[in-house]
């Protein structure tokens, strides 16, 4: 029984024992530690140097009554003199200058009204001119007046001081008294020159970010007319392509008609000169974009080359496992029937997949993502979509950049793009490319795959019957439109 006891005393005392060493634990962590917890940023902050000087002035208003009345002997008028230099650095917080003048105006009514009264005490420690309350209501409002006005004004008004003390000091004089001149000049020059250089400091600051903010506009605009450039490139191998095939044709037909008119050789003539005329003027363009890029001589990474087939929705499989051997989990989902598309469709699909799935490698750190590729009969709808991270994500001097180069690609075709943030936490880019562009006062509507054709509604009732007729008029012209609404 006693052994039973000894072994439960035992096992008290160490789990006793053992909170004790947790508490102290607790206890280390939670006092032990520098790390930095700020205060919630709070709207009555800002305020908190206003009532500093406004509990200045209170106290220069009672300790200058104090100092006039009794050492100076002004009875009341002392007490007017304290409340005109608390009342200096009250208005000093809205009208700075004003505040000096009376500051400084305080001051020399305050010496002048002493001066026949000092020594009547048979002492000399009355403070003069400059009495202890006059000085700090000057430091303050040079002070505030400093941190505001231009240098120029600061030094100006600091000469004005230090010559008015000189006057009243050096020239005028008195008898019996401590003086405070110099310790009041010097002061002051102290607090002219530290907010000379508070006020340096801050203007320095606020040019530097209006110049980053502009620094990031030129970026943004150089980026775009960078991928504005890339997509004439891009396109003048579609274009060409289907130029050269027009020009081959037009060549070609009149050896595949027996003995064909004059008027047809000529009207075939005519087209593929037209042609080749077009391809000329294609190359010329886009000579002078290769020469306006200063990256064209770097070398090209594999796929990329100005020289090599523009890629297509074939090479997506490519793609994703290019970017899952980066280290990016991404699924691939296809949604209908594969059909032909053409080339700057699928060439603008590819590359809004191919930018949509770098920033998820920049700015999503381990996110999954997932390709979504749907064909519809209007036209091609892609989407990409990453999980909220795990991580925060580095810095990248490119933010939104290749939003505007995707925006680019969508719109160049008539579709849209949307960007924006899942209710998960995620990112969803989403574009939709119309195989065709529709014609004036026609557009797309719907979304997530139903999309059909409506005409757009002019604001004028002249206007309606033409918008009806040309709804009419699209509706005639191809009937399959019925039964293609839907995908």
């Amino acid at each position: 029984m006693s052994r039973v006891l000894r072994v439960t005393e035992t096992g008290i005392q160490r789990m006793l024992a053992s909170r004790a060493v947790r508490g102290l634990r607790v206890v280390r962590d939670d006092l032990c530690t520098v790390r930095a917890d700020p205060l919630l940023p709070s709207k009555w902050l800002r305020w908190l140097p206003h009532g500093v000087l406004c509990l200045a002035a209170f106290g220069i208003v009672l300790g200058g009554t104090a100092q006039l009345q009794d050492n100076g002997h002004l009875g009341v008028n002392g007490f007017l003199i304290a409340l005109a230099q608390g009342g200096a650095v009250v208005l000093a917080m809205w009208r700075p200058i004003p505040a000096w003048w009376l500051s400084t105006g305080a001051t020399v009514v305050g010496a002048i009204a002493v001066n026949g009264k000092l020594g009547m005490d048979g002492g000399s420690g009355f403070t003069w001119p400059w009495t202890a309350a006059g000085i700090i209501t000057h430091l303050l409002v040079l002070l505030l007046l400093a941190l505001r006005a231009r240098t120029r004004v600061s030094v100006e008004a600091l000469v004005i001081t230090a010559l008015v003390t000189y006057l009243l000091e050096g020239v005028w004089g008195a008898s019996h008294y401590e003086p405070t001149g110099v310790i009041a000049v010097a002061l002051s020059t102290v607090v002219v020159v530290l907010g000379i250089a508070v006020r340096g400091r801050r203007e320095a600051r606020v040019e530097l970010g209006r110049q980053t903010s502009l620094t990031a506009e030129e970026r943004a605009r150089r980026t775009l007319l960078e991928e504005r450039s890339r997509i004439a490139r891009e396109l003048h191998d579609v274009v060409a392509h289907h130029m050269s095939v027009i020009s081959i044709q037009a060549q070609v037909a009149p050896h595949l008609v027996e003995n064909p008119p004059a008027e047809l050789r000529e009207n075939l003539e005519g087209i593929r000169q037209n042609a080749l005329e077009a391809l000329t003027e294609l190359r010329r363009v886009l000579g002078v974009l290769r020469s306006e890029s200063p990256d064209m001589d770097a070398p090209a990474a594999p796929g990329t080359d100005l020289h090599s087939p523009q890629p297509t929705l074939a090479r997506l499989e490519t793609l994703v496992e290019n970017t899952r051997a980066a280290g990016l989990t991404v699924e691939v989902l296809i949604v209908g029937m594969r059909s032909s598309l053409p080339p700057g469709v699928e060439l603008s699909a590819y590359r809004i997949v191919q930018e949509a799935l770098s920033n998820v490698l920049r700015h999503a750190p381990g996110a999954s993502a997932e390709v979504k590729v749907e064909y519809h009969t209007p036209g091609l709808r892609v989407s990409v979509t990453n999980t909220r991270p795990d991580r925060p994500a580095p810095e990248s001097p490119g933010a939104g950049h290749g939003l505007l180069g995707m925006r680019e690609r969508a719109s160049m075709l008539g579709g849209e793009l949307r960007a924006g943030p899942t209710e998960e936490g995620g990112y969803q880019v989403t574009a939709f490319l119309p195989v065709y562009p529709l014609a004036e006062g026609l557009e797309y509507s719907g979304e997530y795959g139903e999309y059909t054709v409506r005409a757009i509604i002019p604001t004028h009732a002249s206007d309606t019957s033409d918008a009806s007729d040309a709804s009419d008029a699209s509706d005639s012209s191809d009937p399959s439109d019925s039964e293609d609404d839907t995908a």
